[in-house]
């Protein structure tokens, strides 16, 4: 997707970001920046953060969101870093749609359900089996 990264009120340069999502890694999501004559940049930083953001300013530390004016449509992505913070700028619209395809790998909610009942259900099996043995 497209995002900006804003300099000032009156400028901005337009950048290419990367929105990655892994169900091995189900609470982060991971925006590599692609700055022009640069290496590419990338942040982690929870998928929860990134819900909050869309409707009502979120975060701590190093990562903050907040949505742009009244109408939601805008988000602000506010990165701080030892070298300096960077303000992005990007429409709503195609973050809501990342988060839903994040949605259909992980569900919100759930990400921690499928790991523990496999671990849970090994367990289980493995006492059962043990048991029988002897």
């Amino acid at each position: 997707m497209a995002m900006h990264l804003v300099v000032s009120s009156e400028l901005s340069f337009r950048i290419v970001v990367d929105l990655d999502y892994d169900g091995d890694d189900p609470f982060a999501v991971r925006f590599t920046f692609h700055l022009p004559g640069d290496q590419p940049v990338t942040w982690v930083f929870a998928r929860e953060l990134l819900v909050d953001g869309l409707s009502r300013a979120s975060g701590e530390g190093d990562v903050h969101i907040h949505p742009v004016g009244e109408e939601l449509s805008e988000v602000d992505l506010v990165l701080r870093s030892p070298e300096g913070d960077a303000r992005m700028r990007a429409a709503a619209t195609p973050l809501l749609a990342f988060l839903a395809r994040t949605d259909r790998v992980v569900p919100m909610g759930q990400e921690t359900a499928g790991g523990e009942l496999d671990q849970e259900l090994a367990s289980i099996l493995s006492t059962t089996g043990h048991e029988s043995a002897g």
